[in-house]
């Protein structure tokens, strides 16, 4: 019984080890080894931290001549054009009569089932364009039977 309880121990211990090399691995994006001294943890901890401070200027063109060391060329696109047609030449042009034959098939069925809907939008369309139609033509007439009614006051004015 002491014996198990002793091994459970140890694997604990060992499990917090692991836990704890693993924590600092994510917090310093490397395993630190135990073996390592400290003037070298200290030397790559002052490498990582110039490359952080390096400056790169692609935005912004400066007027200083110090900065104007640092800015990034301008970037040139790269041709599409040899891309393009590296991807047509890739692409099997060649099409089997069973492949035609499967999207003649796939396309009536979707007619088919489309039909319906467009019949119906067909005829909405067909209400909603002469609605607009009698809204014109009563405008007009409105428009109309002012006119004639000014100019029938008109005439009764100078009579």
């Amino acid at each position: 019984m002491e014996k198990s309880v002793v091994s459970l121990q140890e694997q604990a211990l060992k499990r917090k080890e692991r836990l704890k090399a693993l924590r600092d691995k994510q917090l310093h994006g490397r395993e630190q080894s135990d073996g390592e001294p400290e003037n070298k943890r200290a030397a790559v901890e002052e490498a990582t931290e110039q490359k952080h401070r390096e400056l790169k200027l692609r935005n912004y063109t400066p007027e200083d001549e110090e900065l104007k060391e640092r800015q990034v060329p301008k970037a040139k696109p790269a041709s599409v054009e040899d891309k393009v047609k590296d991807q047509l030449e890739a692409a099997n042009p060649d099409c089997s009569v069973s492949d035609l034959a499967y999207c003649n098939f796939v396309f009536r069925d979707l007619k088919r089932d489309v039909a319906k809907k467009l019949e119906k939008l067909e005829r909405r369309t067909q209400r909603a364009i002469a609605e607009l139609i009698r809204d014109r033509l009563r405008g007009s007439e409105e428009e109309l039977a002012a006119a004639v009614g000014a100019v029938g006051a008109e005439e009764g004015d100078s009579d």
